[in-house]
């Protein structure tokens, strides 16, 4: 199952997914034993404004490390964190054997995809690393929900590469939303249902 959740910034997509996130993991404890959720994180703390040069010294986002600590204080503390900025289908895939090694049930929770895109763009991998989750999501057996900024609402940006981050962040929204069961909108907190072939 492959859950897709949209959103502006501070629209509540992240609350959302974590909600669903935890249902699941409600609906799945045994008296055997508990699912667990990952929370597979795709920040980091550093980024730098388009054409600035990277220097050794490069002082650490504060508001990032402060947006990220917000999210780590709100996630339950028995679910599991793995940072991963670039390769995420290898840590799909890392999780996905782990998950069949220890034969718990395991939910996946992906947030998310924008800033794994600008990952992708600066690091100049963007189509290898886009195919390759693609198809690490087609040979999933775990539920995965995923998080990402609806960022393709207002006008066409003046700059090349934020033009090119809208262009290329929309056509992954647009192949991941081909492979998922459920794909939700959310604005002001609240749910739309966009696509749901459960």
């Amino acid at each position: 199952m492959i859950h897709l959740i949209l959103g502006g910034a501070r629209s509540g997509k992240s609350a959302y997914a974590e909600e669903q996130s935890r249902c699941w993991q409600n609906e799945n404890e045994t008296e055997n034993g508990t699912a667990e959720v990952v929370y597979l994180a795709t920040a980091r703390s550093a980024y730098r404004d388009a054409g600035e040069q990277q220097t050794p010294d490069e002082s650490v986002d504060q508001e990032m490390l402060q947006r990220i600590e917000h999210h780590r204080n709100r996630r339950p503390q028995n679910w599991l964190t793995h940072e991963e900025p670039i390769l995420l289908a290898q840590a799909l895939q890392d999780i996905e054997r782990g998950a069949q090694a220890s034969q718990r049930k395991t939910a996946v929770l992906i947030d998310c995809l924008t800033l794994w895109m600008l990952n992708l763009i600066d690091a100049d991998c963007r189509e290898e690393q886009s195919q390759r989750f693609l198809q690490q999501l087609e040979a999933s057996r775990l539920p995965i929900f995923i998080v990402s900024n609806e960022v393709g609402l207002g006008v066409v940006p003046l700059g090349r590469l934020s033009r090119e981050f809208v262009d290329e962040l929309g056509r992954l929204h647009q192949q991941v939303a081909k492979r998922a069961h459920k794909v939700t909108f959310v604005t002001a907190g609240l749910p739309m249902c966009l696509k749901d072939s459960q």
